[in-house]
């Protein structure tokens, strides 16, 4: 960059854009999630959960995700519901979800049984796209009819998830799944 000496005033349009252009180049340095990602940073120790719910038996709290954090789910196991449950953590403003598109989402999988992370989008860093038509009835049921940027936790049955449980990803017959969600995009 080469020095220029100027007397000139400035006015404050030009001002802001300078400014909102030194801003830009500083949340593309990666501090921010570049789109197309998943953050991977944990979220900050003692975060509010955004949403707790009493099972049939235990209870989760989860906290959604950010720009910069992956979410937290954290299980008081076993935890259990005997219907399924959604919640809004975030409203996103975009356009709505058809029960049938296909989505681009970031998301991390727990099993009410014991706590454990089964599997998280977030811990491999990239979104995955996949259509509602193809996937267990309660992430459908979590997806459908939300806002494209909205974040959204889903604590559910064993019916709506895997009932013969799915051993390779260490669920049981029977366990109860809460996944937290951020949908990034949807296409019909």
């Amino acid at each position: 960059m080469t020095a220029v000496k100027s007397s000139r005033v400035y006015s404050p349009v030009a001002l802001a854009a300078c400014v909102a252009a030194i801003v830009l180049t500083i949340a593309c340095s990666g501090k921010a999630t570049a789109a197309g990602s998943c953050p991977t940073a944990a979220p900050p120790n003692g975060a509010t959960p955004e949403w707790t719910l009493a099972g049939t038996t235990g209870s989760i709290a989860v906290t959604g995700s950010t720009d910069t954090t992956a979410p937290a789910v954290n299980v008081t196991a076993p935890f259990s519901v005997t219907q399924t449950q959604v919640h809004t953590l975030r409203a996103g403003n975009g356009p709505v979800v058809p029960g049938t598109a296909t989505v681009s989402v970031c998301y991390m999988g727990v099993n009410g049984r014991d706590g454990s992370v089964f599997d998280s989008s977030y811990e491999r860093g990239a979104p995955v796209d996949f259509s509602l038509s193809g996937v267990v009835p309660g992430f459908q049921k979590a997806i459908a009819g939300q806002t494209v940027g909205s974040t959204v936790a889903v604590a559910m049955t064993s019916a709506d998830g895997y009932p013969n449980g799915q051993p390779s990803a260490g669920i049981r017959p029977g366990d109860t799944l809460v996944f937290a969600i951020k949908v990034l995009s949807a296409s019909s």
